[in-house]
């Protein structure tokens, strides 16, 4: 497919470096290929490479690191690779010397990388590397400490197409009904007038100012953010990268910023804004967006004709599918990679996929694990508590009993509480939490 836009020779933040486990290789998927991500001592930094082996191609993401040369090593027969992407061990070889004779024949294939403002960005075409070399990343002029600001991050894997994911983020005005009593209120909402002031190949920028002034920019084929201006001084905003990763699934590589308040960023744990507001947000999104990218395909007409969108609130989607139909057809390059995408996309009914938080976010946040980890650590430190102050307490002498034992018991009780909170409200908020649009008063 013959486009004016190329996917392959972009950069992709694919996640906070603080998410990765420097211990064990990490899959991810990007524009269709499978990729592996591991960390490699001799250079002390992520490598990305295609995810097979050129052995027998297995997964080279189900493989490890080699304690004694730091190399990353294929879990079936056991080659290893540098973080060039060359095979240095071939357990099976008779002979040394094959290895190092065909170095550059056993290599497997090697993307370019950079590690910039706490993400880890992927060039996937991995033999464009000089381009890659020469071209700047969609960097945000908010990620930037120097000017005062601090930000936290979110990564989350979702149920539908990377360009409904772009509309979604393009459009304010869903925020008061769909995020209603989150971030937004129904009984608020008001027009937006929306100005489209640069429409170019290259970014897509909008204003509005209804309450505060506010820039929305979209860089193709990632980075759509936010600049919300409260004051002069004060300001906030959401820079999101939208990543395709198979047809009817994208991630969101997220960095929520301002340039006051520092303190409060150092305080609030990030797991607890994830549970509390971030997912929280994503949720209410999830099966709208999943369902209607799915009516959409079934309707088997293009957006001009199915859409209807008569107000300044939807100008920059508007702006967006021209740019998207100009410049790539209306199409993502899945053919590029072996891909067949079917006409029509299946609707998911079951909401405990659609909204898995473990599967598309805690997994891979590091400080979701953690909290998950010490939350369900507590759970049995709890358990165990009551147990044995209840049993200890059956031994005290019946003289005794009320002025040791009520205080026991009554601590003991206090746990068991603390207890049934950690198990039913915080730990379910790790895995699932159903997002019924009706239920919200």
């Amino acid at each position: 497919m013959n486009t004016e836009f190329n996917f392959f020779q972009n950069w992709y933040p694919v996640s906070p470096v603080a998410d990765l486990d420097p211990q064990r290789p990490t899959q991810i998927t990007l524009l269709g290929m499978r990729l592996v991500i591991w960390h490699s001592k001799s250079c002390q930094k992520y490598q990305v490479f295609l995810d097979r082996c050129p052995h027998r191609l297995a997964p080279l993401s189900e493989g490890r690191i080699d304690e004694q040369t730091g190399n990353l090593m294929c879990s079936y027969h056991g080659w290893q690779f540098d973080d060039q992407g060359i095979c240095t061990r071939i357990p099976q070889a008779e002979n040394p010397e094959l290895v190092r004779k065909n170095k550059q024949n056993f290599c497997t294939v090697v993307f370019p990388t950079q590690e910039v403002n706490d993400l880890l960005w992927v060039w996937p075409d991995a033999r464009a590397a000089d381009l890659a070399a020469r071209t700047p990343l969609p960097l945000s002029p908010q990620i930037d400490a120097s000017k005062g600001f601090v930000w936290s991050s979110l990564v989350r894997d979702l149920e539908y197409d990377w360009q409904t994911l772009v509309e979604n983020v393009a459009d304010p005005s869903h925020v008061p009904f769909t995020h209603h009593g989150i971030q937004g209120d129904r009984a608020k909402a008001a027009p937006i007038a929306m100005k489209i002031i640069q429409s170019t190949a290259r970014v897509i920028a909008a204003e509005t100012d209804r309450r505060f002034k506010t820039r929305i920019t979209f860089v193709p084929p990632c980075r759509l953010e936010y600049e919300i201006c409260f004051s002069p001084e004060k300001q906030i905003g959401l820079v999101t990268y939208c990543l395709p990763v198979l047809p009817g699934k994208s991630r969101l590589v997220a960095q929520f910023t301002r340039n006051f308040a520092p303190m409060l960023h150092q305080i609030t744990p990030r797991w607890w804004t994830h549970i509390k507001t971030r997912n929280m947000v994503l949720d209410g999104d999830m099966i709208i967006l999943h369902q209607q990218e799915r009516c959409l395909q079934q309707q088997q007409e293009s957006w001009q004709t199915a859409y209807l969108m008569p107000t300044q609130a939807d100008r920059l989607i508007i702006e967006f599918r021209k740019w998207f139909d100009k410049y790539c057809h209306g199409q993502l390059p899945w053919q590029e990679v072996g891909i067949v995408s079917p006409e029509i996309l299946p609707i998911n009914e079951n909401r405990q996929l659609l909204l898995d938080r473990y599967q598309q976010h805690t997994r891979h946040c590091s400080s979701c694990r953690g909290a998950l980890k010490a939350v369900q650590r507590w759970q049995k430190v709890l358990l165990a508590y009551f147990a044995l102050t209840v049993a200890a307490v059956a031994l005290i002498p019946d003289g005794m009993k009320l002025r040791l034992g009520l205080p026991s018991i009554l601590t003991a009780l206090l746990g068991l509480g603390l207890y049934s909170w950690l198990k039913l409200w915080l730990e379910p908020r790790f895995y699932f939490v159903d997002y019924v649009h009706p239920d919200r008063k």
